[in-house]
């Protein structure tokens, strides 16, 4: 089945005074690259979200926005940093002594000091959360992926419909190509006819001029390249009902497309089976660009 690197998941999950917010997106890349942000107080979860991300997307920039809030906020804890306290009191008292001035230096004061007291988290319950914060993970991973394969059908159809018109317009080509060498043949007879007059005609071997058809022929013969084309287009649907990923298959199968197309083009040495092959050269481009965005 075909799926697209592109798309869009978001999930949320509330548990008691528990609140998570998973969103991704992806765009295409050649390789599964992962961006993770998530809050410091879940950073022991890093290794086992990504592991969750690689096995259920092959491939793609993904952009992955984690956020985690405690509303109970049974989490916070106030610090005292009870040495500092201690020598901003003896400092003061100090002061006091030096200028003979009395000490009315609240303890208040002293609390609101620099770094004195500071708000801390308190140790989360790392198996309860990462327990609550993977099915919230996995809920977002399957609302990209559903996305993903409603992305990756389309690009397959249009991919099956491009395929089509190529199909329709090699045989357009295979049907045509014979009468380019009976042209030939024509032209050069005619030309033969205009360089040699009536009574020299008798003596011009004609078996030169089908020997020269002949390799004519066999220079511009582009019955192989159809061949393997007719193969190409008939693997398309074959890799694209496959299971897992068939991107790096549909980019390979398309260059191969592209070599048989460019080399009828090269051998065919006719205007008429030359716009053909532009045309042929058109679409395949687009589908070039299509595969690009697939898993």
């Amino acid at each position: 089945m075909a799926y697209s690197m592109t798309g869009f998941g978001r999930a949320e999950k509330i548990v008691d005074t528990r609140r998570y917010n998973v969103e991704l997106k992806s765009v295409n890349s050649r390789y599964c690259d992962i961006n993770l942000r998530l809050p410091r107080i879940l950073n022991f979860m890093d290794a086992d979200i990504r592991k969750a991300v690689t096995a259920k997307l092959n491939r793609g920039k993904i952009d992955m926005f984690i956020s985690f809030e405690d509303l109970s906020g049974a989490g916070c804890e106030v610090l005292v940093n009870e040495t500092l306290a201690n020598e901003y009191s003896l400092a003061i008292k100090k002061v006091s002594e030096l200028t003979g001035r009395e000490d009315d230096t609240a303890a208040g004061r002293i609390a609101l000091m620099q770094d004195v007291m500071v708000v801390g988290q308190q140790t989360a319950d790392e198996e309860v959360i990462s327990g609550e914060l993977m099915e919230c993970v996995n809920d977002a991973l399957d609302a990209m992926a559903a996305m993903r394969k409603t992305e990756g059908d389309r690009l397959k159809d249009d991919i099956l419909a491009k395929t089509d018109a190529l199909k329709t317009i090699r045989d357009e080509i295979e049907q045509y190509a014979p009468t380019v060498i009976e042209t030939y043949r024509k032209k050069l007879s005619d030309r033969i006819d205009d360089l040699l007059k009536d009574d020299n005609r008798q003596f011009y071997d004609e078996s030169r001029l089908a020997a020269e058809v002949a390799l004519f022929a066999d220079k511009c013969a582009v019955d192989e390249e159809l061949t393997r084309l007719s193969s190409h287009f008939a693997q398309v649907p074959q890799i694209l009902a496959n299971d897992g990923a068939v991107g790096k298959q549909m980019d390979f199968l398309i260059q191969e497309i592209n070599r048989e197309i460019n080399t009828t083009g090269s051998k065919a040495n006719d205007i008429e089976i030359t716009n053909r092959v532009l045309r042929m050269k058109n679409i395949v481009e687009e589908m070039r660009e299509q595969v690009q965005n697939l898993v």
